[in-house]
């Protein structure tokens, strides 16, 4: 695996072949998310998202201890701690939120541990989401007089609803995987140990299939999401895929009886 970014920097990238793995990079913090962070992140998912050669983004936080905690608190007294000041740090949180929400690769998050606020938020994003049995959930931001943004929010309640993610924030409560689980938040729940594994997994079963495909898939999903009724054009592009290159591939292939390798054309 290749290291695209420097060791201190508050997020790395890393490369394997057509996998990239974004890492939330304050283990001395439990990868607490700074406006720095954010920052980072923004830039960095969009730098991925215009790069063809990638076909799954992993993202985790440094170290198993945590995924993310949220944002950290230190934070507040010098760059939120009023209105002015929190409109500016939403900008910044909100733009790397929706960077995340629009990537058109897939993205698998790797949650070892602490899982919380906007670290909650981060992985809700994620189209697939690996935890391990003694990671914990919650949003508590009750408890510190704070709202959850319209923004911060809205992957929470696509993969929860809005009943679980009123639940959620109504409680404060931090809970274990296995409600997680119940509730949605997490596709799949593994022991601690195999979480890089099985996470991997994942990534390198999306990364061999076609990746204009995933790229249709997901747009498609998004899509869908909108009860407004589909237009012509969007009816016409599902049959797109049967002018690619990668079709020909893929079904050659299995008529063949051998594994396909997809050229994302």
């Amino acid at each position: 695996m290749n290291s695209l970014t420097q060791p201190n920097d508050v997020v790395l990238l890393e490369r394997s072949g057509a996998i990239a793995t974004v890492i939330l990079n304050r283990p001395d913090k439990l990868n607490a998310t700074t406006l720095q962070s954010w920052q980072s992140l923004a830039d960095t998912l969009r730098q991925l998202d215009a790069d063809d050669s990638v076909r799954c983004i992993i993202l985790r936080g440094a170290g198993t201890q945590a995924f993310a905690p949220g944002n950290d608190i230190s934070e507040f007294e010098t760059s939120r701690s009023n209105v002015d000041q929190a409109r500016t740090y939403g900008r910044v949180m909100h733009d790397a939120l929706a960077a995340i929400d629009g990537c058109r690769h897939p993205l698998v998050a790797m949650i070892h541990g602490i899982c919380v606020g906007g670290g909650l938020g981060i992985a809700s994003l994620c189209d697939i989401r690996i935890c391990g049995e003694s990671s914990r959930f919650g949003v508590p931001v009750n408890k510190l007089g704070l709202a959850m943004a319209h923004a911060e929010m809205g992957g929470l309640m696509r993969i929860a609803g809005p009943d679980v993610t009123l639940q959620i924030l109504l409680e404060g409560r931090v809970f274990g995987a296995q409600e997680a689980f119940e509730k949605g938040l997490v596709s799949r729940v593994v022991a601690d140990d195999q979480v890089e594994a099985s996470a991997l997994q994942s990534a390198e079963r999306i990364a061999a299939g076609a990746p204009l495909i995933a790229r249709w898939h997901k747009r498609f999903v998004r899509r869908l999401e909108n009860p407004a009724p589909l237009s012509a054009q969007e009816y016409e592009e599902a049959f797109a895929c049967f002018g690619t290159e990668d079709f020909q591939i893929g079904y050659q292939a299995f008529l063949a009886k051998r594994k396909p390798v997809f050229g994302g054309h």
